[in-house]
């Protein structure tokens, strides 16, 4: 999971041209992601009008984090029938051009809305069609997930003590402040033999996320309240998918089920992610659990008074703990309303913990994919919790059709997909402006070869114009 390229930061010495540096600084950011992309894919394109003797197709590497290879499927030489999708350069110009280093697009001010946007009344008339303001949302919650698992792949080593380390850098534009890095601890480890050689593998306690805040005046006014989130990534480590595969259902008792009704049944969760949100960690370190609350109740005393929230949100592991984390918020009795927004995420408990989730007042929006196998499992004796929003993978029209599990799964597939959702009964959003550099990095042999073959068209003539600027725009640019 990729974070969005950066341009150099605004000084005084680019501000007497500031539209010829900005559209300069643009393609240079532009030129260092495709020459990432497509430095190992055979011979350049031509750039003279002559015919090209045929090439092979060029071909994109695997991302860092994929399903078990044998979850793909072969495509063989499938020709895709991509020609019939038009492309306007202004479209392709959009979707494939990194976003504007100045930090996202404007949103519009949702102070009189948030508490419907945040989950009040189960998201009602705001799901299909999706509402522009709630898939803004939906994206945004979708990016903290995508820090989380930034953080980690850049510090896989960072440990409970590490505080300052493990604090993950936010391309938010400097709304939120993280507050507290987050750690999983699993409750199994591998044996002494298999440790000794693969030391790396046999870290039990990995980090998992982070808390942050919202910590900018005019964000707060805009979004009608102060936002505590709560990020969490997917499985990354080896012991992590051990405690993915320990499907069976364990009593979920907390500190407040005490105060739940002594004649419903008891509300049981997967063991693996019970584990892994309760084990403490060695050295007297807190479980995640502890770590959760003991941070929200901080921010929450320091912010007393204010119109507060708290978001959890999570893909596939993290939507399975963001649940748990939830649950376990709402039943304290936080003063805060409580709702996750989700990401593939697998089934988490029984019915009878879904019951108490919603009991306890927390909001669960599950965004899943119809192409995903995670979100259906487990199978046997597992509930779904909350409201879903049903996605296709096939409905984009950059994704091809037999798309693998993997880029099925991914974190960036997803909120590509959400930000082209309009309905259920509605095509791909024509204006949607995310671009899809990421798709291509994470998951390139999933994208149509039209646009690869585009792509690699305009990496040449964005070289060709960046030739063409003067020498003095480029040494600022640089």
């Amino acid at each position: 999971m990729s974070a969005a390229a950066a341009a150099p930061p605004a000084t005084s010495l680019l501000r007497p041209a500031a539209a010829s540096l900005t559209t300069a600084s643009n393609n240079r950011v532009h030129l260092k992601n495709l020459d990432h992309l497509f430095r190992n894919r055979g011979a350049a394109v031509a750039v003279e009008s002559a015919t090209p003797a045929p090439q092979q197709q060029p071909v994109l590497k695997a991302p860092l984090l994929r399903l078990p290879s044998f979850l793909a499927r072969g495509r063989g030489e499938v020709v895709m029938k991509e020609e019939a999708h038009g492309v306007s350069p202004r479209r392709l110009e959009r979707v494939l051009l990194p976003a504007a280093p100045d930090g996202p697009s404007p949103r519009g001010n949702i102070a009189a809305t948030w508490r419907r946007l945040h989950g009040e009344h189960d998201w009602r008339g705001l799901l299909d069609p999706l509402h522009p303001d709630l898939r803004r949302e939906i994206v945004r919650y979708g990016e903290f997930v995508g820090a989380a698992y930034g953080a980690f792949l850049s510090r896989p080593d960072a440990a409970p003590g590490d505080r300052a380390r493990a604090a993950p850098p936010l391309q938010d534009g400097g709304a939120y402040r993280v507050t507290a890095p987050l750690f999983a601890t699993s409750s199994v480890g591998l044996p002494a033999w298999l440790a000794s050689a693969a030391p790396c593998a046999a870290q039990r306690t990995s980090l998992v996320g982070y808390v942050a805040v919202c910590d900018s005046p005019a964000e707060v006014r805009r979004m009608g309240r102060r936002d505590i989130v709560i990020a969490l990534r997917g499985t990354c480590t080896v012991l992590e998918w051990a405690e993915n595969v320990r499907a069976g259902l364990v009593p979920a008792t907390d500190a407040a089920s005490a105060a739940d009704s002594p004649d419903a049944p008891t509300p049981k969760v997967e063991c693996g992610f019970w584990n892994l949100y309760k084990t403490a960690a060695a050295g007297g370190s807190p479980s995640l659990s502890e770590m959760v609350v003991s941070e929200v109740r901080r921010l929450l005393t320091k912010y007393e008074g204010e119109e507060v929230s708290i978001t959890v949100t999570g893909h596939s592991l993290g939507a399975a703990l963001a649940v748990l984390i939830a649950d376990e918020l709402a039943g304290l009795g936080a003063p805060a309303p409580v709702a996750v927004f989700s990401f593939g995420g697998p089934r988490v408990g029984d019915r009878a913990f879904a019951s108490r989730v919603e009991a306890r007042g927390a909001r669960v929006l599950r965004v899943v994919n119809a192409h995903d196998v995670v979100p259906r499992l487990p199978a046997s004796r597992y509930a779904d919790v909350g409201r879903e929003l049903r996605l296709d993978s096939r409905a984009s029209p950059y994704l091809r059709p037999d798309a693998d599990a993997a880029c099925c799964h991914d974190l960036e597939a997803y909120i590509h997909l959400v930000d082209g959702f309009l309905g259920s009964h509605c095509p791909f959003r024509d204006n949607a402006k995310r671009s899809i550099l990421r798709l291509l990095e994470n998951q390139g042999g999933n994208v149509k070869q039209l646009y690869i073959s585009k792509a690699m068209d305009m990496r040449v003539r964005l070289d060709a114009a960046v030739a063409d600027m003067p020498a003095e725009v480029l040494e600022c640019v640089h």
